[in-house]
């Protein structure tokens, strides 16, 4: 969907750029696949280097694409970092806190774009937050082993990763705004941050890279400031087809070496 979608839309515009894309596209690559791993390794604290937390970041991001809600991408930093030789309930612990301290991120990258929050939605993550301090409790209790035995991240760290995510969520944004120009319309930075804020609201309901509820709510969402339909739906799908170039280029070839070692690696007897 996130090929054919700008595929069909961006021949029907009556001007079209790619200079505005590339101006985007550039600095998110850096917020995603530098940012991202660093704010991670910044809350793991498990001593791997800073390039393992980046090839294994640009794998997962590939596998997060296709599948949904992004699910393969925790799927594969948990698989990486226990085969590192972490203890389960660590791995747990450094993916868990790295989507804690995004969602964090995103939260005030929301209030900063003026977007109110629902009660509803208030109360879903308050009811969703407690639900998750009583299976805390009674794993703690039935099944201690599970649980990470090293320290939690420190409030220095905690401020580090939410630094490096507030640089994330800033390129999430100018490569909206890069994708936007291409279509040959112009909104201003604040009412493209205050779409992208609101459209995060629909970020609960899992979906397809492209296709999923989040990507029409921010078509919706740049119609609302003025963006025309066909405009607004070329320049979401665009932007969603564009993450598939540095996953593929980056985390398929990490994905290669990864495989080529695992295979050079003498077998156990």
């Amino acid at each position: 969907m996130s090929l054919l979608v700008p595929a069909m839309t961006l021949p029907r515009l009556p001007h079209v750029t790619i200079w505005p894309v590339l101006v985007g596209l550039v600095p998110w690559v850096v917020g995603k696949y530098v940012l991202c791993p660093l704010r991670w390794r910044v809350l793991t604290g498990a001593g791997l280097t800073r390039r393992w937390h980046m090839r294994a970041y640009a794998e997962s991001e590939l596998l997060g694409l296709v599948t949904p809600g992004h699910v393969g991408a925790d799927v594969w930093r948990l698989h990486r970092l226990t085969r590192t030789g972490l203890g389960r309930g660590d791995a747990v612990m450094s993916v868990g806190a790295d989507r804690f301290v995004g969602a964090i991120g995103l939260a005030v990258f929301v209030a900063f774009a003026g977007t109110a929050l629902p009660t509803r939605m208030l109360l879903v993550s308050l009811a969703l937050g407690l639900v998750a301090v009583v299976v805390a409790l009674v794993v703690r209790r039935v099944r201690p082993e599970w649980l990470p035995s090293g320290p939690l991240p420190r409030p220095r760290q905690l401020g580090h990763a939410l630094a490096l995510s507030a640089g994330y969520q800033a390129s999430i944004a100018g490569l909206l705004l890069g994708t936007v120009a291409a279509t040959g319309h112009t909104v201003s930075p604040l009412a493209v941050m205050g779409a992208f804020g609101a459209s995060q609201l629909a970020g609960a309901i899992p979906g397809p890279n492209g296709a999923s509820p989040r990507d029409a709510a921010l078509v919706v969402a740049l119609v609302a400031v003025g963006v025309p339909w066909v405009a607004a739906t070329a320049a979401v799908t665009l932007k969603a087809a564009l993450a598939w170039a540095p996953a593929l280029v980056l985390g398929g070839a990490s994905l290669l070496v990864t495989r080529r070692a695992l295979r050079a690696a003498p077998q156990p007897a």
